[in-house]
């Protein structure tokens, strides 16, 4: 829960700053100038950009949570029984281990978004983000293209 009240936050920040760089880029257009009009849409653009990050980001992670929920309901979400340093994160090597297992069980199933989900899961705990980001975007691929069009989510 935690962690989406802190996603909520940021990206309300994040709307806030584009609204009010928006603002500045509209009052720079509007004076008429070569110059400013030309800064205006410049400044314009940054917001364009971030919003559209900051919607793919939120699909992603909509998602993302979707497969979570399901794989829960099925009772396949990975177990987190790695050791951890007293500072509480978590062991490397543990990590390292659980890592080779969910990459044979990927390997051994490739079209299966569950094993593409708990190898994006081992990936994030071995701490290769990129890598995890990509297992996941796999998994909700695989999980789409299997899902009819009509039962998938609306929304998403």
């Amino acid at each position: 829960m935690r962690a989406k009240i802190t996603y909520a936050v940021t990206a309300a920040v994040l709307v806030f700053y584009f609204l009010l760089v928006g603002s500045r880029g509209v009052l720079l257009i509007r004076h008429g100038t070569l110059l400013t009009v030309t800064f205006g849409v410049a400044v314009l653009i940054l917001p364009v950009i971030g919003i559209w990050f900051l919607w793919k980001n939120t699909q992603f992670v909509r998602r993302a949570n979707a497969l979570a929920a399901e794989l829960d309901a099925e009772g396949g979400l990975p177990v987190d029984d790695l050791a951890r340093t007293p500072s509480g994160r978590i062991d490397r090597g543990s990590a390292d281990a659980v890592f080779a297992r969910r990459k044979e069980e990927t390997e051994d199933a490739p079209d299966d978004w569950r094993c593409w989900f708990r190898l994006a899961v081992a990936y994030q705990d071995a701490r290769d983000t990129p890598r995890a980001r990509k297992a996941m975007q796999r998994a909700i691929a695989l999980h789409r293209a299997r899902t009819p069009a009509s039962a998938a989510p609306s929304g998403t």
